[in-house]
């Protein structure tokens, strides 16, 4: 899910100017008129006290720039950061273990769309695969739409000022016709957006199945917490339908079932399986969802079907349906009803959208191992020149990401133009139909990145965001820098430490329902994605981070992996204990600050070698790399690494030097996450050093 452009999709630079001293401000306007009360004030004037206070913000500043530092390698390379070894069902090394299972959930819907009321109406038949070792007494389930009735628990964390996931009305959220199990009605209670359903016999363990059966209907939220909803167009609605349908919690070894409840902020956790679902809609409207359409023939014109096959075949963006074809009556049937028919198969879920106003364009996608696919984008006339390039957008993600990373899975991608800012399903996203250039770029890729994370990699987003939003956000900028010679791609001078480093923010560990609002796109978003790119760029280097990144996505592909088995699959395929680096990175709020503390020469004699001695300030260690300039004119790059700080705040190392040095520099490329960049430099200027 897209988090916001501007906070996330570009650079953001450190703010150079530090308000370190701003605390002293309402302390003199304490303390000013009763010093002005005083006699000494009257007998020496206000020269005495501007000469005292001027004193004592230089003596702040000096005693700040010498900071004493705070850095503590017991804190950082603690043992036992692993709290639990391997077991059968998850190895140590970071894969699924011999005796590693997961429920599945296969699913065939039905759904009728009324336009007038705008409701949904729908019979889901769940067929439930019990693969764990335990008999089940009960399943739950999750009833998303319930989120949008006055009385959930969503309504009720809403700030009074609103935000993103707020409501902007009210539903009565899933009306649940009838409930069966096993062709028999069931006894079941639902609790805001989750629903018990108590089995009359346990379900066994390792292959035992359940079917449900479960009629419901809901209205369609105009604005359903931005990942799905209505908007009203001159050519009619256009409708983007996502938890639009009743679906498993997950059962799974590690907390048996995991039913946190829908809030807004916390995304999805989900079962994989097929899902045949079929949509009967107003015979003029245009559906696409999830997966491939079963019968072109029945709801697409000849024209329409033609106009796709040339897409299929071409590189260059084909016109499916024009702004007149839009605008003529005669070009789709105007009568009736017509039923959709999809199929899509190893998916955790699926979603589709609907649209009289629809105009369309489609081309090929060219996937690894010369297979294809089909890229297309549908939006309303108002969008047409913002949106012209939506499908070249989506084309090149695809192709970048299946190469990268995994095949694509699920032969045809669709962007959906609507009031949805940014939302991604398997096969089909939907895009804020006012988006264009850059923004549509970066909302694009980054929504496509997501059938990689979380829809190959099922991974559970309510509990860790980061997962599936901080990992596509990196792989989005390596996608970026790829696209069309790097049209989009602004490379970052800085990283944003302000706001991801703020003192008052979360870890990157606490679940999204927790975090507050100003820092969920800097946790779950901003900061993995510059962890994975210091692991790439700086720490483990490229050949080997991209063989650890990319066997964690083949080894959990359609699996359920937890942070730790991350972390385990990255340590041992990339041969590195990195516990340090997650340590302070994802569960501490740990700030770097590099600093250069002096510069000696052996016996005083630069031809004979520089000793230079740079101190860890803060409680982050990463290593350094130092840019040494002598007099002679040459800079040489010294790389040291991070164990250097398991000994302590400062490190002295040799440098042959062969005349002066006139500068020291650290990070001089900006790689690091430096708090305070204004001690990295140390000067030598006319027989002194500045610092």
């Amino acid at each position: 899910m897209i988090f916001s452009e501007k906070e996330l999709c570009r650079p953001t630079r450190i703010h150079r100017f530090s308000p370190h001293y701003f605390f002293l401000f309402p302390i003199f306007m304490e303390i000013w008129p009763v010093i002005c009360d005083q006699q000494p004030f009257m007998k020496y004037g206000r020269i005495w006290l501007f000469t005292a206070l001027l004193g004592l913000v230089s003596s702040l500043r000096a005693s700040a720039q010498e900071k004493k530092s705070i850095y503590d390698p017991r804190e950082l390379w603690a043992p036992f950061f692993y709290a639990h070894g391997g077991n059968g069902f998850r190895s140590a090394a970071g894969k699924p273990g011999p005796d590693y299972w997961q429920n599945r959930s296969d699913c065939k819907i039905t759904a009728v769309l009324d336009t007038l009321t705008h409701t949904v109406r729908g019979i889901a038949k769940i067929r439930y695969k019990n693969n764990s070792p335990d008999a089940l007494h009960f399943l739950w389930l999750q009833l998303d739409q319930n989120i949008y009735r006055e009385d959930s628990r969503a309504t009720a964390t809403t700030p009074i000022a609103g935000g993103r996931f707020a409501n902007e009305d009210f539903t009565q959220g899933y009306v649940l016709i009838g409930v069966e199990v096993n062709g028999k009605k069931a006894d079941y209670v639902t609790s805001d957006t989750r629903m018990r359903v108590r089995l009359t016999e346990p379900l066994s363990g390792k292959g035992g199945v359940a079917d449900l059966k479960i009629q419901f209907r809901f209205t369609v939220p105009r604005k359903g917490s931005d990942r799905m909803g209505r908007l009203a167009t001159p050519n009619g609605e256009i409708y983007q339908m996502g938890q639009w349908y009743p679906r498993m919690c997950v059962y799974d070894d590690v907390r048996g079932w995991n039913t946190l409840p829908y809030l807004g902020a916390g995304e999805f956790y989900l079962e994989y399986g097929d899902i045949e679902y079929t949509i009967d809609a107003p015979a003029g409207m245009v559906v696409v969802g999830s997966g491939v359409l079963q019968n072109p023939k029945q709801v697409l014109t000849k024209t329409e079907r033609r106009r796709l096959a040339k897409a299929q075949r071409s590189d260059q963006i084909v016109v499916i349906r024009s702004a007149s074809d839009v605008r003529d009556p005669q070009s789709r049937p105007r009568i009736g009803m017509l039923t959709w028919r999809f199929r899509c198969e190893q998916t955790r879920d699926v979603a589709w959208a609907a649209s009289r106003a629809f105009t369309w364009d489609a081309a090929k996608i060219n996937l690894p191992n010369g297979a294809h696919g089909l890229a297309q984008s549908l939006y309303p006339i108002e969008s047409q020149q913002a949106w012209k390039r939506a499908t070249e957008y989506t084309k090149h993600s695809i192709e970048f990401y299946a190469d990268y990373l995994y095949p694509y899975t699920y032969t045809v991608a669709t962007n959906v133009a609507g009031r949805v800012s940014g939302m991604e399903y398997p096969g089909i996203v939907f895009c804020d139909y006012k988006c264009k250039g850059q923004s549509l770029w970066f909302t694009t890729t980054h929504e496509f990145g997501h059938n990689w994370f979380p829809m190959v990699v099922g991974s559970d987003e309510r509990r860790y965001a980061w997962m599936d939003e901080g990992f596509n956000t990196f792989i989005n900028g390596l996608c970026t820098a790829d696209f069309n010679g790097g049209e989009y791609d602004t490379p970052a001078q800085d990283y944003a430490v302000n706001y991801c480093f703020n003192p008052d923010g979360a870890c990157i560990m606490t679940i999204p329902d927790v975090q507050r609002g100003q820092n969920l796109a800097a946790d779950a978003y901003y900061k993995p994605a510059m962890g994975l790119r210091l692991l790439r760029d700086v720490i483990l280097g490229r050949d080997r981070f991209d063989q650890a990144f990319k066997t964690y996505v083949h080894r959990w592909a359609f699996k359920h992996p937890t942070p730790w088995d991350f972390f385990h699959s990255m340590e041992n395929v990339a041969g590195e204990d990195l516990s340090w680096f997650w340590r302070a990175w994802f569960f501490k709020n740990y700030a770097l600050d590099q600093a250069v503390k002096g510069v000696d020469y052996i016996d005083g004699k630069p031809a004979k070698g520089a000793l230079i001695t740079v101190e860890n300030r803060g409680k982050m260690a990463l290593p350094v790399i130092a840019a040494i300039t002598e007099s002679n004119g040459e800079t040489t790059v010294v790389k040291l690494s991070v164990e250097i700080w398991q000994r302590g705040p400062t490190w002295t190392f040799r440098f042959d030097s062969h005349s002066k040095i006139e500068r020291v520099e650290l990070d001089p490329e900006h790689q690091l996450p430096d708090a305070n960049r204004a001690n990295n430099i140390y000067v030598t200027t006319y027989g002194t050093s500045e610092k």
